[in-house]
This record gives structure tokens, C-alpha cells and sequence, in this order.
């Protein structure tokens, strides 16, 4: 058994040689009790006052598997608020778990760098026909071979019913039943460790889910109504008693990083955390994770925060919150208004031009102090020299494909040579890559927003799903809004279950995918971080043109998402000064199958002034070096 650097304090842990001991926080209670159930019999013992509203008690002969609750003031019984297992759901009686029970083989893993990391996000419960940690493991070396570094799997918190987005957790310390639980959920991080594989967790720290959250029957203090979030109430960090609740939360985010070796987190919807006090949440939450692990281990925390604030990804010694990296949806946002030409709801701040989206590649954030016409206020801050690693991009992501009506993704709404080229930006940009489960063969199932509540409380939820769309143009009829599907539905989850034979199925945009990864990984160029060593600008009407280097080391990815195009350097600012470099084709997205071998990439150089042939709807990545490599010999490698 291992014995870990850091331990959780609170809830029922192994004490060796004496028991269990069971520590709970409940100013709000005159007394407290833990209600044990073994062997068909109910056995109560008194917890004792430690002050400051803690209680606690160590019982002997506590084996891992028994069943408990605390009753409080001799009244009724919740489950526990730092439960490691809820077996029977988030109504049920919490699980004694041995911490050190599970045997790890991943020893030697180091750890995640938030350089060079690529990011594969996915849903337990849709990603294989069994929805399980078990089931995912299968998939890991498949997953592997696509060439990303890293799994992030959304929210496993123990959430009510039988499916859910994970959003709605409200055991935030208990890896739900359904997709195996405890051991399930170490077997997995210890399975993708094995097979080279990190494991970024999902966490939910601005709000809990509506259904089964006995928070308030321990303390009303764990919430306020002096902050609002659009999903539930707002935890209390900074008010009347927080120092618990702000302890709830920090060690969740060591739990994670140390009982389960899960070696990264993203913290959701962090601008809906609130915290006035002289030392933010956040910065607490980062600075004290870090220092759970042992040094030689690694980690890497990412935030999601829509007001686009540098100081996110600064360090906590230059009064920054201290994350590695920050969600920068402007990219996305970006490339779907130009592909679609969408304007509702927060689209409306994008221009769908290349030239934003050449902007985004270049600084990071689009909005950096603008003024925002959907939130009617300034946004973001100026960007300067923070690394390119430190920005997560997307094309697709569980909310810019689960939060639109019908749960489209965009290789459902684009064709499938725009698609690509849109795939190629983003793999060879700089900035940190995410993809979402099922884009790497662009996958035919919606990705839906999906629950399993209560009737009652599911009838709500699908009436507030559908007035969600009542502002957009598309369906402001009524009769429309009553065919978006509802997320109560069995079928709405099992729609949007993937097929994973589709690899198969468009093997021709799985296997740009693998090239595109590999390329990223392997080129000396491409493979940096560096965004002061880059150029990015829009080029005739529907090309973008980046340009990357290192030394003596030159690379151009040419994006064209229009017509096929001839394209004179010397005839374009921005790429004059390349011209008379020696250039040759690296990779191109262009299938000779598809393109009937009539219209493939060509380049050439006449009287030192370069020239290229830019097929329709194509990528390119044109390499110059002192000792440039065969481009045929390059693609062949790629493609083997």
C-alpha cells in the first residue's frame, strides 16, 4: 500500500491500528453522529467537538465497503459532504474507502508539461456503447496512436440519475456509480499512465447540481446570496465562515491530484466564481494543489473564464491566479462565424472574417479590452509576451457542440474540405490544441445536453432547455422550440453516444489528423510554442496565411477555405519578404484520390520570386531550411 505525501483530512479515513476516523463540519449542529450499516444492523457513535464547528470520532473495526451517514442533532441523516463513494446515488448512504488500497504501477510517470500538451476531451458516458471507465480503457491505445498527450474527461462527481453532462454534481469527492467508481476511475488514470497517457479531471467549483446537494443541512454558510451564478447558487468564498468552505473546496482539488494520480485539472466557469477577499479562491486553490504533489511530479491547471483575463495565467508571485493555461474560445468563435456565418447570441461579437481569425492566432485573445456588444461591457486585457501553450484552442468543445439546439457539431453544419482545412489551423497554430471526442473522424452523433432528473424537477429542466433558444431568430416560433430534443429523454443521451467504426467510415479525415498531430509533434518549427516568433494575417478574401520560424528554420501554413488560387509572394505585403527563400511543399491536405490528380498543390520559383498553386478548400505547410527535406518523402513518412 502507498503512503501519500498529501491526505484528506475530513470525511472517513483509515487511522492504522485504531479505526476509522469520521470528521465532519457542521456549525449548524447541537450534536452529530455517524449511523453505521453493517451486517444488518444499524450501530450509532457520538462524534465529539473539536471547535470551530468540526466534529469527530474514531471507530474501530470499520472495514472498506460499510455504509454510513451523519445524523444530526438527532434528527435526520445526510450523506457525507466529503464522501468518497455514493453507491446507491446522491440520496443514498456514503461508502468507507481505503485510500491506500489500490495498487499503482505508475511510479515512474512524471507528470503532464502544459508545453506541448494536446488535449482530447471526452465524456465517459458517450464516448463507448458501455459509457464506463472499464469501457474507456479499452480505447486508450487507439487513443494514444491518434498522437494527443492527454485525456480530459468531463465532470465524474457523483450526479443524480443515470446520465448526465456532469455539471450537476453535487458529491464533488465521489467518482460517480455509473461509469464504476472508485476502482473504475484509478484504474483508468493507472491504465492511460501505462500506455503514456495523462489525465486532465473536469471540476465544478462554482455551483452544485439542484438535486441532492445536503450542503445547507451542515451549514447554511456554504452558500450566498450575495452572488448569483445562471446554474445554482454561489459558493461562499469570502463571507461569514467561508474558511471551510474555501477548505472544501482546495482539498478536492489535491484529492484529485494525489489519491487518483490525475494529472491535471479544468475548472469550469471560473468568471462565475466569486471572491472579494485579499486572497482569491483561485489562487489559493492553484498555489496549495501545486504544493500536494511531490516536486518531481508535474501538473497542469486549466481554467475556463470567459472575461479573458491575463492574469489568470500569471504567476500567484506577480499577483496572478497562477493557472498554466486558459480555455480562449475567441478562436473558436472565430472560425464558426466565418464557416457559417452565424451572428446570434455571443456570435454577434464576431466579425466571421480571416482576419480575426488570423488576429486570434496571433495574440491569444481577440477581445482584449474591447467593448462587447452581447455582454454590453469592456472585455479582456491586453496580451503581451505569454506563451502560446498558455491559450487552449478548439474548433469543438462539449459546450460550443452541446449548448446549440440540436447538439450539431461543426462537421455537420460545414463540408467536410472546410472542415479540414479548419482542423489543419488549428493542429498547426501554436497555441494549445483541444479536441473534442469523435472530431478526429468527424463523427455523424450530436453531442445533446442530456439528464436524468427527477420528474418533477426534469419537467423544469425542459422547459428552461428550450426557453434557452427563445432570443434566437431560428426559434422564436414556439412550434420549433418543441422539437429540440429533451434533455429528460433516453434518447437525447443515447444519441449522442459515438460510433466509434466511423474511424473507419472517414478514414480520409482520421488520417489527416494523425499527420497533422505527428507533423505538430515532430517538426522543429511547428512543434514550439513561441508566439513572439510568429506572423498570422489574412491573405485575398479567404486565406490565412501563418508564418512560424526558429533560427534558420522557416514554416507557412497556408489555410485556404475558398477557391483554388495563385499565389505570388512578392505580390503581398505580409509575404514579400519571404519570396526569395527556397520553399518546399511539407504536407498538404489535398487527397490525390479526391482531387483526381488534376489539382494538386504546386510550387516553383521564378527568378528567386516564389509561386505558389493553392488548391480550393486546402492546407499547406511549406518548409524552408538549410537542408530542406524531401516533401514527398516527408508526406510518405506521415502517411505510414
Amino acid at each position: 500500500m502507498e503512503r501519500l505525501r498529501w491526505q484528506l483530512d475530513m470525511g472517513a479515513n483509515a487511522v492504522p491500528g485504531k479505526g476509522v476516523e469520521f470528521r465532519v463540519w457542521a456549525p449548524s449542529a447541537q450534536g452529530v453522529e455517524v449511523e453505521l450499516y453493517q451486517r444488518d444492523q444499524t450501530i450509532r457513535r457520538e462524534l465529539f467537538p473539536e471547535g470551530q464547528g468540526i466534529f469527530s470520532v474514531t471507530v474501530p473495526d470499520v472495514q472498506p465497503g460499510v455504509r454510513y451517514r451523519f445524523r444530526l442533532n438527532r434528527g435526520s441523516c445526510y450523506p457525507d459532504p466529503y464522501s468518497r463513494s455514493q453507491p446507491e446515488g446522491v440520496h443514498g448512504p456514503s461508502e468507507v474507502v481505503y485510500a491506500h488500497a489500490f495498487q499503482w504501477s505508475d511510479h515512474a510517470w512524471p507528470g503532464l508539461d502544459a508545453e506541448g500538451l494536446i488535449i482530447y476531451e471526452c465524456h465517459v458516458g458517450t464516448y463507448t456503447p458501455e459509457g464506463t471507465f472499464g469501457a474507456l480503457i479499452d480505447q486508450l491505445p487507439e487513443i494514444k496512436r491518434l498522437g494527443v498527450t492527454a485525456l480530459e474527461i468531463m465532470p465524474v462527481a457523483e450526479f443524480p440519475g443515470r446520465w448526465n453532462w456532469g455539471y450537476d454534481g453535487v458529491d464533488i469527492y465521489a467518482p460517480t456509480r455509473n461509469y464504476g467508481g472508485v476502482e473504475g476511475l484509478k484504474r483508468l488514470v493507472n491504465a492511460a499512465h501505462a500506455c503514456g497517457l495523462g489525465i486532465i479531471l473536469d471540476v465544478v467549483y462554482n455551483h452544485l447540481g439542484p438535486d441532492g446537494n445536503y450542503l445547507r443541512a451542515y451549514s447554511p454558510d456554504y452558500f450566498t446570496d450575495r452572488y448569483s451564478t445562471p446554474w445554482g447558487e454561489a459558493f461562499n468564498y469570502d463571507g461569514e465562515s467561508s474558511e471551510w468552505v474555501r477548505h472544501y473546496v482546495v482539498q478536492n482539488a489535491c484529492y484529485w491530484l494525489n489519491e487518483y494520480h490525475i494529472d491535471g485539472l479544468r475548472l469550469d466557469a471560473t468568471h462565475a466564481i466569486y471572491d472579494r477577499s485579499s486572497r482569491h479562491i483561485l489562487a489559493e486553490i492553484t498555489e496549495k494543489a501545486r504544493a500536494s504533489v511531490p516536486p518531481e511530479r508535474r501538473v497542469v491547471l486549466i481554467t475556463e473564464n470567459e472575461d479573458n483575463d491575463v492574469r489568470l495565467i500569471r504567476p500567484v508571485s506577480e499577483r496572478g491566479y497562477g493557472f498554466d493555461a486558459v480555455w480562449a474560445d475567441d478562436f473558436h468563435h472565430a472560425v464558426r462565424t466565418y464557416l457559417t456565418g452565424e451572428n446570434d447570441g455571443y456570435y454577434r461579437d464576431y466579425s466571421g472574417s480571416p482576419e480575426a481569425i488570423a488576429s486570434v492566432i496571433k495574440s491569444g485573445f481577440l477581445y482584449q479590452g474591447e467593448w462587447s456588444v452581447h455582454r454590453q461591457r469592456h472585455r479582456g486585457t491586453k496580451t503581451s509576451n505569454e506563451p502560446a501553450h498558455s491559450f487552449v484552442f478548439c474548433i469543438q468543445n462539449h459546450d460550443q457542440i452541446g449548448n446549440r439546439a440540436y447538439g450539431d457539431r461543426l462537421n455537420h453544419d460545414v463540408d467536410l474540405s472546410r472542415y479540414s482545412v479548419a482542423s489543419a489551423l488549428l493542429l498547426l497554430s501554436p497555441e494549445t490544441p483541444l479536441l473534442f471526442m469523435g472530431q478526429e473522424f468527424a463523427a455523424s452523433s450530436p453531442f445533446l445536453y442530456f439528464t436524468d432528473h427527477k420528474p418533477e424537477l426534469g419537467k423544469l429542466v425542459t422547459r428552461g432547455r428550450r426557453e434557452e433558444f427563445k432570443a434566437f431568430s431560428a426559434f422564436a416560433d414556439p412550434v420549433v422550440r418543441q422539437g429540440i430534443p429533451d434533455p429528460q429523454a433516453e434518447s437525447t443521451f443515447r444519441r449522442s453516444k459515438l460510433d466509434l467504426r466511423e474511424r473507419n467510415v472517414h478514414s480520409e479525415v482520421y488520417r489527416q489528423y494523425l499527420e497533422l498531430i505527428s507533423l505538430r509533434k515532430s517538426d522543429p518549427v511547428l512543434a514550439r510554442q513561441d508566439r513572439l516568433s510568429l506572423r498570422a494575417e489574412a491573405v485575398l478574401t479567404d486565406l490565412v496565411a501563418v508564418h512560424r520560424w526558429h533560427e534558420e528554420e522557416h514554416r507557412l501554413v497556408i489555410a485556404n477555405f475558398g477557391p483554388s488560387v495563385r499565389l505570388r509572394f512578392s505580390d503581398y505585403p505580409f509575404l514579400s519578404s519571404l519570396a526569395t527563400r527556397d520553399w518546399s511543399i511539407l504536407w498538404h491536405s489535398v487527397a490525390p484520390q479526391s482531387a483526381g490528380g488534376q489539382d494538386l498543390p504546386a510550387m516553383r520559383s521564378i527568378a528567386g520570386v516564389s509561386e505558389l498553386q493553392v488548391p480550393a478548400t486546402s492546407a499547406l505547410v511549406l518548409s524552408s531550411s538549410p537542408q530542406t527535406e524531401s516533401p514527398t518523402l516527408r508526406t510518405q513518412k506521415l502517411r505510414g
